[in-house]
């Protein structure tokens, strides 16, 4: 199973005080040398933490792969057709949220998604979709065009009930009949992962906040390796 490394909340930190540093770049290096399978990075419309030019660097200096997560707001879908990451998420994004709170509703954005989809994998991105573990929600994906889906743990992560974990394996399953690769990822860490790394259908998690929170206190290396231990494990 690879491993996604998310570097959003090093960005955080960095606009807290309006510096430039810590950087995210450097931390995606010092992740991929520690193990992680790729690197992620949202740019919010509002560029709360990741800007253009981190993803201008992240995809000449990622060696694995480059995951962008985006809304569907036009000037962010231009400007990713032009630095061409190998993989872009389509999530939603409420400007007041902390995180992201829940999966696409496909049924609302159906076109809208059909066509971001389609310039992006014109261009060569494959395009994820992150949606909740509801089947019917895997079916419209696969209608739309995306290359793979990326369920949302979340409700796994908050309350990690055997009803949630079935969810999430069902959905798991019924995408990979629908020629869908299936990735998952939100609010995961440590304690709660292992479960969701054992789901075979799953090719790759996406981790940011549990392993950059780590890393405070143990370094980044550290935080990634233990994280892929973990996912060994399972």
């Amino acid at each position: 199973m690879r491993l996604g490394v998310n570097v959003d909340h090093i960005a955080t930190i960095r606009e807290t005080r309006g510096t430039d540093y810590p950087d995210p770049v450097e931390v995606a290096i010092l992740a991929e040398s520690a193990g992680a399978d790729g690197i992620t990075a949202h740019i919010r419309v509002d560029r709360r933490h990741i800007n253009e030019r981190d993803i201008r660097i992240l995809r000449e200096v990622v060696k694995t792969h480059l995951n962008v997560e985006s809304s569907l707001d036009k000037e962010i879908q231009s400007f990713l057709l032009d630095v061409k990451p190998d993989w872009v998420c389509l999530v939603p994004e409420r400007e007041e949220e902390l995180t992201t709170e829940g999966g696409l509703n496909l049924n609302v954005v159906s076109k809208e998604i059909k066509l971001a989809t389609k310039k992006l994998k014109d261009a060569g991105i494959m395009v994820t979709f992150f949606i909740e573990s509801d089947p019917k929600m895997v079916e419209i994906a696969s209608n739309l065009g995306a290359c793979a889906i990326e369920l949302n743990t979340g409700p796994w992560s908050e309350n990690p009930s055997m009803k949630n974990y079935k969810k999430i394996e069902e959905a798991a399953q019924f995408g990979i009949t629908r020629g869908l690769e299936v990735h998952a990822g939100h609010g995961l860490n440590l304690q709660n992962v292992g479960p969701i790394a054992g789901i075979e259908e799953i090719s790759e998690l996406n981790i940011g906040h549990a392993i950059i929170s780590r890393a405070l206190i143990v370094g980044i290396e550290r935080a990634v390796s233990e994280m892929k231990e973990k996912d060994a494990l399972w």
